[in-house]
């Protein structure tokens, strides 16, 4: 039974791994400028975060370019075209409407209008199915029959 537990905490215990803390800028002023920024931008691993929320590799690496570039001078506007010229407009938490994201913007609109005419022409269909269903009198005898407590015949 020790054994077993012992490999047990040593499993757990490999799951706790540390890392060293990012490195801040020497700039307050500066890293406030690189939080803002990598807020607005999202998390290519991760798609429902933020740059400045995720800790993947890929999203630690992206905020040091943003860092660095803001260090050598960038405005936040170039450093903004820079991610979008190299990732493309799905970066941008906010991306603009125009023909390459007129889907993006439109597509969740489209599928509640497709689903709502579904519904619809299947609620239709039903309607049209009950209502061709109709009781014979025969059939009507026999449920008053079972409802009295009778045998299913009239």
């Amino acid at each position: 039974m020790k054994p077993l537990l012992a490999m047990l905490l040593l499993a757990v215990s490999l799951q706790c791994v540390a890392r060293e803390a990012l490195p801040e800028a020497a700039d307050p002023v500066l890293e406030k400028r690189v939080v803002k920024l990598t807020s607005e931008l999202r998390c290519l691993v991760c798609q429902n975060q933020s740059l400045a929320d995720s800790h993947a590799d890929l999203a630690i690496d992206l905020k040091n370019q943003v860092r660095a570039q803001m260090q050598a001078g960038r405005t936040d506007a170039e450093i903004r075209s820079y991610m979008v010229a190299r990732y493309g407009d799905f970066v941008l938490y906010d991306p603009p409407l125009k023909m390459t994201t007129l889907l993006l913007w439109t597509g969740p609109f489209v599928l509640l209008l497709v689903g709502l005419l579904g519904l619809g022409a299947y609620m239709r269909g039903r309607r049209r199915r009950l209502a061709d269903a109709a009781l014979t009198p025969g059939d009507h005898a026999r449920a008053q029959a079972l409802l009295r407590g009778g045998n299913d015949k009239p």
